[in-house]
């Protein structure tokens, strides 16, 4: 303990610094000093909350979309630019390749085609898409309101619509409706809802239907092989485009292949854009909490005036002095952040477990808002701060070389 004292003592700076933060009498700092703390508090949490509210966010809405139609696929090079894409059946180079590459999770055929609902006297366009016993149901299963999955071993025209179809012509698990599928001559069909959704995009939710794929093909006479077009989700969103490069760089030359991104362009660019209003707001919370304690730091030294001068005449250099203030206020960063850290994390993790702050899903595709916490983040956040801090503190540190020892001691 004694040892400690004296390498204190002995680092004068340190030692005065923490006299000035912890035993402080004069009342109008202390009242800068909180309010100091307090902004480089907010400042931090309020970045916490909005990095890990726009990467939930942006994680969320990309799962929704990447759940439903896959992240890359693949379908028959032509000038079709229907939902109804043209049929084909891939070779065994094409399939041995999708089967092998290590970077896809899963791949399974699909198909659409146009569609008329008619059901307690409306009517309601939409898109049906085929799909088989492959098809990679733990997505829509997350997103299942009522009722269940389609069973492949039972009744072919078993569908599943999403609850705003279902909302819109009164429909529930159960009831039957005649689907008339547009062509020529027009073909209508019976189906049984066996299975209600709710993704929460609207682009999905008003356009598609789920069904047996081999209902396409028995409309369009295709044979037991033919599809329209094959969904592949692979293992890394962040590797998406080398992946999908990869894809059509293998397939035969009468296929091509698409991106969920390309697919969808209107959601993806609207995401990019929120990563700009993420740096600007970040940009801003970092200039309140340095002005906090800029502002701070200034009046630290003015109050300290005389002080100054005492040291000065007593043969302290200014950097000595300056080292005294910018401790002292790193000191208060350091105050700041942990309980700016305290505040973030701790809403945070209580948005992850109760979901208290509601968004209309109407608007942003969510009930909730979604949080998404990276230590790598905060860690960065943090550091960044006291850099920033330390920098722009050394301004008006820098004050200290034009007190006067002489003026200062007869400073009132």
């Amino acid at each position: 303990m004694l040892s400690y004292n004296l390498l204190q003592i002995l680092n004068i700076e340190y030692f005065i610094a923490k006299r000035i933060a912890i035993k402080s009498e004069r009342t109008f700092s202390k009242l800068i000093v909180r309010i100091a703390i307090a902004g480089v508090m907010l400042s931090l949490a309020v970045m916490i909350l909005s990095v890990a509210i726009i990467k939930g966010f942006k994680t969320e809405i990309q799962d929704k979309v990447r759940g439903f139609i896959g992240d890359v696929q693949i379908y028959r090079y032509d000038l079709n630019g229907s939902f109804e894409k043209s049929p084909f059946v891939p070779n065994d180079t094409t399939l041995n390749y999708l089967k092998q590459n290590k970077s896809i999770v899963s791949f399974y055929p699909f198909a659409t085609k146009p569609a008329i609902i008619s059901a307690n006297n409306e009517v309601e366009g939409i898109n049906f898409k085929g799909i088989d016993k492959d098809y990679d149901w733990s997505y829509i299963k997350k997103h299942l309101v009522s009722g269940k999955i389609i069973d492949f071993k039972k009744d072919d025209y078993q569908i599943m619509i999403s609850q705003h179809t279902a909302d819109r012509l009164k429909l529930k698990v159960g009831d039957r409706f005649l689907m008339h599928f547009i062509q020529n001559p027009p073909k209508r069909r019976k189906f049984t809802i066996v299975g209600i959704y709710a993704i929460g995009i609207d682009n999905i939710d008003k356009t598609f239907v789920l069904g047996n794929i081999d209902v396409i093909r028995s409309i369009n006479n295709w044979t037991a092989n033919q599809m329209g077009g094959i969904e592949v989700k692979t293992n890394d969103f962040a590797m998406l485009k080398q992946n999908a490069d990869d894809i059509y760089a293998n397939l035969e030359l009468k296929l091509r292949s698409r991106s969920v991104i390309e697919s969808t362009p209107e959601i993806f660019t609207w995401l990019s854009l929120l990563d700009v209003n993420t740096r600007v707001l970040l940009f801003l919370m970092m200039i309140v909490g340095v002005i906090n304690m800029v502002t701070a730091l200034l009046i630290m030294i003015l109050e300290r005036t005389t002080m100054i001068g005492l040291l000065k005449a007593m043969g302290t250099t200014t950097e000595s002095i300056m080292k005294i203030f910018l401790y002292n206020a790193i000191y208060l960063v350091g105050i700041g952040l942990l309980l700016g850290n305290v505040l973030g994390l701790g809403l945070a993790f209580l948005q992850q477990k109760t979901h208290l702050f509601k968004l209309a899903q109407t608007n942003y595709y969510l009930a909730y808002v979604p949080i998404e916490v990276h230590l790598t983040d905060v860690l960065l956040l943090n550091l960044s701060t006291v850099a920033i801090c330390a920098v722009v503190l050394i301004l008006p540190s820098l004050l200290v070389s034009r007190v006067s020892p002489l003026k200062a001691i007869r400073f009132k």
